[in-house]
């Protein structure tokens, strides 16, 4: 009797061989990197965050003061509001906690009117800056 290695040897090679080359799309097909309804409640939280920080950035501007220091500056309020409404979620994002940083200063007696006017119209000047160089 001759003992071939190679024959011996052959099907659990194949058998082997077949595991691995199965296994991996095997893996693939289970496991999903985020599922559909995961992506749809991301998007969802996504657009609810710029509406909350568009409404912030705009109740800055709105006030009848800022109104009428914006046009002694030769601001023009309706620009502004619509430059608020092209910057990014991170721009929009820093402008929103800079407002309720504000709210909150002046709130707490930390800012007087006038403070509050110079540096509402330094973002304004600031917003429509970013978007004149876009």
């Amino acid at each position: 009797m001759h003992f071939d290695l190679w024959r011996s040897t052959r099907l659990p090679a194949i058998g082997v061989l077949i595991i691995l080359l199965a296994l991996p799309t095997n893996l693939l097909a289970q496991t999903h990197v985020m599922g559909q309804a995961d992506i749809h409640k991301e998007l969802v939280n996504a657009a609810r965050t710029r509406q909350k920080n568009l409404q912030k950035a705009r109740r800055i501007f709105s006030s009848d003061a800022m109104q009428k220091a914006m046009e002694s500056a030769r601001i023009n309020p309706s620009q502004v509001n619509a430059a608020v409404s092209t910057l990014s979620d991170a721009e929009l994002a820093r402008l929103a906690s800079r407002a309720d940083k504000l709210d909150q200063d002046f709130a707490a007696g930390r800012l007087s009117d006038r403070d509050l006017l110079f540096i509402v119209l330094g973002i304004a000047a600031l917003i429509l800056i970013i978007v004149a160089v876009r």
